[in-house]
């Protein structure tokens, strides 16, 4: 696959052990030590996913996260020993598409960047399927139009993130399934489950706090105990 990398890690061992694997897969990484120069360094080239460290010198990581975040949505993977941070990284304001913890498995890493930067890819660009099909998806008091990855309900825009908008299409597009956390993960993020429930529940749980009215009792996005999420009925 290859592309363009931006390892924002300020342990130089960790970003050289990173670059040099990923050199192996096809990838070109610039390194960047400092949270301070990370938005500067990003604007200064095309890039096709950041890797991103957490706790950096200078600005913080969810700092950088928000500043690109307000520029671009290019895939962005966490890299961080601070699990009770990810949660915030992977959250409403900040929107990271995936994390993985230290100390973590190359080869796991190198999956994990390549599956973001294939789904970014298959987000980024419209099928025939999907030119010749509806321009806008209804359920209730929501419209999304695919072409132009917008969502609102009763009028207003709400903004949601690449990961959150392809789950929402999901359930839209297939009102009478029923999806495990499993699928969930291999259809939006196109790779393997590994068993870790927290990436799927913190966007699910961002997703029904955008677009639920009490997201408490969702009427959109409903859970069934024990098997996984289905799309309510209205």
């Amino acid at each position: 696959m290859g592309g363009n990398l931006l390892i924002i890690e300020d342990d130089a061992d960790i970003s050289g052990m990173v670059a040099d694997y990923m050199a192996k897969e096809g990838f070109r990484s610039t390194i960047v030590h400092e949270g301070d120069l990370a938005l500067s360094q990003f604007l200064s080239a095309k890039y096709d996913l950041v890797l991103l460290d957490l706790m950096l010198p200078g600005r913080s990581g969810l700092d950088v996260l928000q500043q690109i975040r307000e520029v671009s949505r290019v895939p962005i993977l966490i890299v961080s020993a601070k699990d009770n941070e990810v949660e915030k990284a992977l959250g409403l304001r900040f929107g990271a598409d995936d994390y993985i913890s230290k100390p973590f498995s190359l080869l796991e890493l190198a999956a994990r960047v390549q599956a973001s930067i294939r789904r970014a890819t298959q987000y980024s660009g419209a099928t025939e399927a999907e030119e010749s099909g509806p321009k806008l998806l209804s359920v209730g008091e929501l419209t999304m139009d695919p072409d132009n990855f917008t969502v609102r309900k009763r009028n207003e825009d709400i903004k949601l993130t690449a990961k959150e908008f392809q789950i929402l299409k999901l359930m839209i597009q297939n009102p009478s399934r029923v999806y495990t956390k499993a699928m969930l993960y291999q259809l939006v993020w196109n790779d393997e489950y590994y068993g870790d429930d927290n990436v799927i529940n913190v966007h699910m749980r961002r997703l029904r706090e955008k677009i639920e009215d009490d997201p408490s009792h969702p009427r959109y996005i409903v859970t069934l105990w024990g098997i996984g999420y289905r799309l309510g009925e209205q």
